[in-house]
């Protein structure tokens, strides 16, 4: 059978897919992106062919690997890298518990193994707290290389990103060898980071983010014949940016890793990229993840353009060669239209809880089969046990709709559709109650600026109400009905392009839209949920 190409656009994950790790292992590809707050911890994606990704159930999804209860948004999972060597999967990840109070970070890195990339993962083991986004390099003299920025708060603005550290890791013993080593300061570019370690025919590469991670970013490469160095830098530095490249369509690419193809034959790059909504610098989609083929000159790494050239900035498109073409089109986990009728746990594979596991207690889909019941928790600004379950944006224009069974009886239990991208940053459709009115209805948005608008209260009969959001690039329309035939919209329109990592202050991940229930009182009255659509527009 003849090979065929197929031409993939970029983001190949879209929506908030961070920070990625690409790892080849047993003839199948694997990415695993940082989710900060969000839980369960770390997003894995799959594919046998570049083209066709599927999910990985998340292995950070039990506390006993991780518990970020109480930190703050942008906390969290940074960076995480996935790696495969002897039979086994290793997970290395930063649970940031602090990055922008004051001049320090608290940031603790862990490890996790598996023999499979489905588990069961080890129970972590705590490494080190010095810096983070860190990584390891398995050597193929059988030695284990960990590499991760160093920060030292006594510095000052960019000089506090004083370069990646190398030690030797010993599995066996769980610990490290001998010294630490600064082996690499970065470039004049700045701001060092995010450092992984390949080799090649007898060369040491370290790949490391620069730039900070909005447009400025880049990826560096550097180069040594000895693990620890001295390295010295690629000599058409940066490897991929898109820094004073203002026709690139996709903007603040960066932040990386490389593979070796299945086959052999290739070498590809994921990399962290933005899109913007037209005519503005906001991207309420997040930072996704491209793909790139490299080709070698000389020993040095360089990108393929769109034209077949070499150079940084990342194509909007590449082709990829298929040994079978299946017909099927380009897809990744949660790009198509869906509907989540709860019937079983399919709907976990794309909706994420905040920074904590929502057991059966909190979230079930067997106490009232045939819709998802949420327990009222925290208000949305709790950095502890909120019950909201949302998935990611992944496309400017789209529909999301649910039904919901609610018949609050206090002021202080709500419950509904959530638009959100930070606690400090969400629009709220919510079912609720007044001593006066009754059941009402009700649009709030919070945002940096104005903390709190409450909306007009609307009174509706009891029964279902079905609650629909309406996203065309940064206008967001919220809209009801309590037949599932006849929608009235609810004032005021909403700005989607604030839901973004640019629009206030900085953060690092992107808007999710989902279900959420609230009860300050006693932490007991639930919501049930019939179903939840998510239908891309474009």
């Amino acid at each position: 059978m003849c090979a065929s190409i197929v031409r993939v656009k970029n983001p190949i994950l879209p929506g908030f897919h961070p920070d990625p790790s690409f790892c080849v292992a047993n003839g199948e590809y694997f990415v695993a992106n940082s989710t900060f707050e969000w839980y369960p911890g770390v997003e894995i994606s799959r594919s046998k062919d570049l083209v066709h990704w599927t999910p990985v159930p998340s292995p950070l999804s039990e506390k006993r690997l991780l518990d970020m209860n109480g930190e703050k948004f942008s906390c969290g999972i940074w960076a995480p890298c996935l790696s495969y060597s002897n039979g086994l999967f290793y997970l290395i990840y930063t649970n940031v518990r602090n990055w922008n109070v004051g001049p320090m970070k608290d940031v603790p890195n862990f490890l996790t193994t598996a023999p499979s990339i489905e588990g069961p993962w080890s129970d972590p083991v705590f490494l080190d707290a010095s810096g983070f986004d860190p990584s390891l390099f398995h050597d193929d003299d059988g030695r284990h290389w960990y590499i991760h920025p160093e920060w030292d708060y006594r510095a000052f603005g960019p000089h506090q990103f004083s370069g990646l550290i190398l030690r030797e890791y010993l599995p066996e013993k769980k610990c490290f060898a001998g010294e630490r080593k600064k082996v690499f300061l970065g470039t004049d570019i700045g701001l060092v980071e995010g450092p992984h370690i390949y080799k090649r025919n007898g060369w040491y590469y370290i790949l490391a983010a620069e730039g900070g991670t909005s447009y400025e970013h880049a990826l560096t490469v550097a180069r040594s014949r000895n693990v620890d160095g001295p390295y010295e830098v690629h000599p058409s530095n940066p490897l991929i940016s898109t820094y004073g490249h203002d026709e690139a369509p996709l903007k603040k690419a960066g932040h990386g890793s490389w593979v070796t193809s299945v086959d052999g034959k290739k070498t590809y790059l994921v990399f962290l990229c933005g899109r913007p909504l037209p005519g503005t610098k906001l991207c309420p989609l997040g930072r996704e993840t491209g793909l790139a083929e490299i080709q070698w000159k000389d020993d040095w790494p360089y990108v393929v353009q769109a034209d077949g050239t070499l150079g940084c900035i990342p194509p909007a498109e590449i082709d990829i060669e298929l040994e079978s073409d299946t017909g099927k089109p380009q897809c990744c986990p949660g790009g198509d239209a869906v509907r989540y009728d709860f019937k079983d746990d399919s709907y976990k594979a794309d909706f994420k809880s905040l920074r904590v596991p929502m057991g059966e207690d909190r979230c079930s889909i067997k106490k009232n089969p045939g819709c998802l019941t949420l327990k009222g928790g925290q208000s949305p600004w709790s950095f502890y046990e909120q019950s909201v379950l949302a998935r990611r944006q992944m496309h400017f224009c789209f529909r999301a709709e649910t039904k919901i069974d609610f018949e609050p009886d206090y002021f202080q239990q709500y419950a509904g559709l959530t638009y959100r991208y930070d606690e400090e940053s969400q629009y709220l459709l919510q079912v609720g109650y007044d001593e006066h009115k009754g059941k009402i209805l009700q649009l709030n948005t919070i945002l940096p600026e104005n903390l709190f608008q409450p909306g007009v209260e609307i009174p509706i009969k009891e029964g279902p109400v079905w609650l629909r959001l309406d996203v065309e690039y940064s206008k967001a329309c919220f809209s009801w009905s309590q037949d599932g035939k006849n929608y009235r919209m609810i004032r005021p329109l909403c700005d989607a392009s604030k839901l973004s990592d640019d629009y206030f202050n900085m953060g690092f991940t992107g808007a999710f839209v989902g279900m959420f229930c609230v009860d300050t009182e006693f932490y007991q009255k639930e919501a049930k949920f019939l179903w939840f659509d998510y239908i891309p527009k474009e």
